[in-house]
Formats: structure tokens, C-alpha cells, sequence
């Protein structure tokens, strides 16, 4: 049986979405791991321990598969710059564990730029392959940040690059990314398999309106415009929130009446731990006199997302950069057409007049037309949903898993 050390360090799989630092990637560990376990291949997940009230080795994913919180650091979240200076420790920890369980693993699989600087480490104790996804890259980060305080330091531009250089193997997750890999860091392409993420269709699939309402507790009538994500700058969601007060004075909002909800953030926070992009985003909404057309929801669980997506008509990705857009591709599968800026992945993912609309980044003008277009002609919104729904079925994990272990059994017959 193959064993598969899968490191996530700064963010464990399990946690809530719409946390600080908890995204797509989180669900991708997770699911793909699950669908390992599926096919027959052990996997250790490693992460950091940011809880210590939380067991430290957990069976959550089942099919054997293990979640390992090693210490490293103080267990309670800390900022990224402080992260990278405790890989030593989680290395350790990661060593320590197995040997204690006597355990060999064939295989590194690690996901962001720090879990690949510890992946380098295992590689030289263990002597296995390392197969590397960063999922966000901070060359491409740093182009689209708007302020200085956005930026990333060197460090991490460095660590990219150590990685990629030592890696036996990058996985992008579409040509995008491959692009990008190639132009601004000249890595060479025969390093990289390109393989996009993968959906859970038994978990994301079209459930009737009214049941997904009920279940979340808005009136049959009600219909939401739907926003899920990180609270971050990158994300794009004041666009979308000037799209909205674009469309109020066309009078369109009392024609076809929708709200938009936002998943994500902590909106009921203390003004002291509140962050400062949910501070800003509350203010704006205010300050444009949307109050009663925008809905702060908070963080929520993976569980309840596909009754979101199949309660929402549209749902919308105003991100800036996005290496591939899980959101879209859980909407899709559920059926809900997706409105996305024209960035990295989501160019790449969402089909402009066919399962959505795809539009310039930053233009609330041009979001506000196609948002118009979906909440007012529902022959058309229905059948972009449709459309939606077949195309994500050729994403199911179970296809997308079969592709990781073709590149994991072509690495490990090497040796």
C-alpha cells in the first residue's frame, strides 16, 4: 500500500471556511485526501497545532487516513511572517511521529510555499519524491495588491523559488498558472502536470430552491445574490458591493428584488478584533446606503454551503487573482450560474455566456450589467445553471484523484 505524507502547515483542512486563513486549499486537502483514502492510498495529513485543546491526531477523513497536529510554535493561529521561522519544529515534529509509529512513507505532497520549505527537509531525512502545489503565488500576489501593506516580503518569493528548484514535481491547476510559473519564475514546464481540483458530486449538486431555503432559513420568495469567501482585499468584494449600488438607482432591485449575502469573515466581531478589510466593507455598505441589500453571514461550514449555492440565482468571484476558484466550481456543480472576474483560474474555469459571465477585474459597471442580465431573465439564468452543472461533472474527484496518482506511481517507480 502506498503512504502519502500530505503537508498543509499553516492551515488545517478541518477547519471553518471563511476563516483568515482558510479557503480553498483547505477544502482541497481535505477532499482530496478523503478520495485517496477511497482509492486505496494511506495519507498522513500534517498541519500545525493553533488549538491545544484539540487531540493532536484525529481520524476525521476516514478510510484510515490521519490528521497530525504537531506543535510548532504557540498552538493558537499566528501571522504568516512568524509561521515560516517554526518549519524547523514541525520538521522535527513530523520526524518524531514517524518513528514512533514506525511508519514509511513513499511520497511528500505539500501544498503552499511553506509546507514545500518542510517538504525539502523530509525529502533529505527520508530520501522520497516531493509533489509541490502552491495554490497562490506571491509574484502574482503582490501585482494585484493594493497597498503596500498587502505586500509580501522577499522571503517568501524565495521560498518559492527554493522550492521549485528542489520539487520532483509542480502541480498547477490550469494553464494559468503554468504561465505564470514559466514567465515570471522560468521554471521549467516539463516539471509541471497541470490538474485542476476536483468537486464532490455526491456532496454539490443541484437541490430544489425551496428545500435549500427552508433549510437556511430565508422565505421561499427571497432571492440572494451570493458572495463566498476570505474577507481580504484580494477577494474583490467591494466591487461587487459597488455593483450592487450601481444597479439601486436603475430602479432593476424593485423590478427583480435580490440582496446580496455574503459566507465569510467575522461581521459580529468587537471593533478591536473585527479585521480591518470586514471593518472597511461595513463601512462602505453604510456609507453607499445598502444596508437593507447587503448581509454580512459570517464563516460556515462545508456541510452547508451546497444549500447556499442551490438557495442563491447567481453566484459572483469579483476576486483580483484567483490560482483556480473551488467557490465556482461548487456552485457550478450545484447548478448556480457564477459571475467571475477575468483572473488566473477563473478565466480559465468559468465559461462567459455559457455557465456564467466572466467580466474586466474591478469594473462594477460591467459586474452590474451581467448581474442584471441573471436576476431578471430566468430562462436565461436557468439555463446557464444547467449548463453549469453538466460541465462541473467532468471535475469529480474521483476523476481528478485518478490523475494525482498516475503523477504519485509515475515519481515512486523511479527509485
Amino acid at each position: 500500500m502506498m503512504r502519502v505524507a500530505m503537508l498543509s502547515y499553516h492551515t488545517c483542512p478541518l477547519a471553518t471556511l471563511g476563516g483568515k486563513q482558510t479557503g480553498g486549499m483547505n477544502v482541497y486537502v481535505r477532499e482530496l485526501t478523503r478520495f485517496l483514502g477511497m482509492a486505496g492510498i494511506q495519507v498522513d495529513v500534517f498541519t500545525r497545532s493553533q488549538d491545544d485543546h484539540v487531540p493532536h491526531v484525529l481520524h476525521d477523513l476516514g478510510y484510515g487516513n490521519r490528521i497530525v497536529h504537531i506543535p510548532a510554535g504557540a498552538e493558537t493561529p499566528l501571522p504568516s511572517q512568524e509561521l515560516a521561522s517554526h518549519i524547523p519544529q514541525f520538521v522535527d515534529g513530523i520526524l518524531q511521529f514517524a518513528r514512533e509509529k514506525d511508519v514509511q512513507y513513499d511520497l511528500v505532497h505539500s501544498h503552499y510555499w511553506m509546507s514545500g520549505m518542510a517538504a525539502l527537509e523530509l525529502k533529505q531525512a527520508w530520501n522520497v519524491p516531493i509533489v509541490q502545489m502552491f495554490h497562490t503565488l506571491v509574484l502574482m500576489k503582490n501585482r494585484v495588491a493594493s497597498d503596500p501593506s498587502q505586500l509580501e516580503g522577499p522571503y517568501r518569493e524565495q521560498g518559492e523559488r527554493k522550492v521549485m528548484q528542489q520539487a520532483d514535481r509542480i502541480i498547477a491547476a490550469t494553464p494559468a498558472e503554468l504561465a505564470q510559473l514559466q514567465f515570471l519564475y522560468k521554471l521549467d514546464k516539463h516539471k509541471v502536470t497541470i490538474i485542476p481540483p476536483g468537486v464532490d458530486t455526491a456532496r454539490f449538486y443541484p437541490i430544489a430552491a425551496e428545500e435549500a431555503k427552508e433549510f437556511i432559513g430565508i422565505p421561499p420568495h427571497g432571492r440572494m445574490i451570493l458572495f463566498v469567501g476570505r474577507i481580504e482585499p484580494l477577494k474583490g468584494l467591494e466591487t461587487l458591493i459597488r455593483a450592487i449600488a450601481a444597479l439601486r438607482p436603475t430602479g432593476l432591485l424593485i423590478d427583480c428584488p435580490h440582496y446580496l449575502a455574503v459566507i465569510g469573515g467575522e461581521p459580529d466581531a468587537s471593533q478591536e478584533e473585527m479585521s480591518a478589510e470586514m471593518a472597511r466593507l461595513q463601512e462602505l455598505v453604510k456609507t453607499l446606503g445598502l444596508g437593507d441589500l447587503v448581509l454580512f453571514l459570517g464563516k460556515r461550514s462545508q456541510d452547508t454551503l451546497p444549500y447556499y449555492y442551490s438557495a442563491a440565482d447567481v453566484l459572483v468571484m469579483p476576486s483580483h487573482y484567483e490560482s483556480f476558484g473551488m467557490v465556482a466550481l461548487e456552485a457550478m456543480a450545484c447548478g448556480t450560474p457564477v459571475i467571475a472576474t477575468q483572473v488566473g483560474g477563473l478565466a480559465f474555469l468559468v465559461k462567459d455566456g455559457e455557465t456564467g459571465f466572466v467580466v474586466p477585474d474591478g469594473d462594477p459597471i460591467a459586474m452590474g450589467e451581467k448581474l442584471a442580465q441573471l436576476i431578471c431573465q430566468d430562462d436565461l439564468r436557468n439555463r446557464l445553471g444547467e449548463q453549469a452543472h453538466s460541465y462541473a461533472q467532468q471535475y469529480a474527484w474521483e476523476k481528478i484523484t485518478q490523475q494525482i496518482i498516475t503523477v504519485y506511481r509515475e515519481l515512486t517507480s523511479r527509485g
